[in-house]
């Protein structure tokens, strides 16, 4: 300790300036995610809301554009919950699927075979550059056999470019 005490005395009397420099950066994505289509439901009966074209909906549409490969993964969250609604007070069953619908190189074909899905999450390893357009099926059935309120609902796909 008194080697320390002493070392510290003798720096500050040599009169020499300590200053302290920061280091910064800012790292952009090499992986962008553009709507390309938004979602519209479509209510073909009484209790179901859906995006299938043949229900009278569209599919929502998620533009990547994949700068590097193999650095980052889509992780495409289909709806579990309506952002907005008239109230309901009775049971919602969800359901959704992530497949790829157009790409810019045929070695993506694999993001569908090699995707992984739990619950309503789709990961799909973006391992090729270029870009690959995934459409996001959604359909919601209320109570058994009961009918939705009129009114305006709304309900949010979230997609993510997660660094590997």
């Amino acid at each position: 300790m008194k080697k320390s005490l002493l070392f510290t005395a003798m720096f500050m009397a040599s009169g020499l300036a300590v200053a302290t420099v920061p280091i910064t950066g800012n790292v952009e994505s090499k992986c962008v995610i553009t709507t390309d289509t938004a979602g519209i439901y479509g209510n073909p009966v009484a209790n179901l809301l859906s995006t299938k074209v043949t229900d009278g909906g569209a599919a929502p549409i998620i533009r990547y554009d994949i700068i590097t490969p193999n650095t980052y993964k889509a992780v495409i969250t289909t709806p579990v919950d309506f952002s907005d609604s008239p109230e309901l007070n009775d049971t919602l069953a969800w359901d959704g699927d992530i497949t790829t619908s157009e790409v810019s190189d045929a070695s993506m074909s694999a993001f569908d075979t090699n995707k992984r899905v739990y619950n309503n999450m789709t990961e799909i390893d973006l391992t090729v550059s270029g870009t690959a357009w995934f459409k996001a099926e959604s359909s919601v059935s209320y109570g058994y056999d009961k009918a939705f309120p009129a009114g305006n609902y709304s309900s949010v796909v979230v997609a993510e470019c997660v660094a590997l």
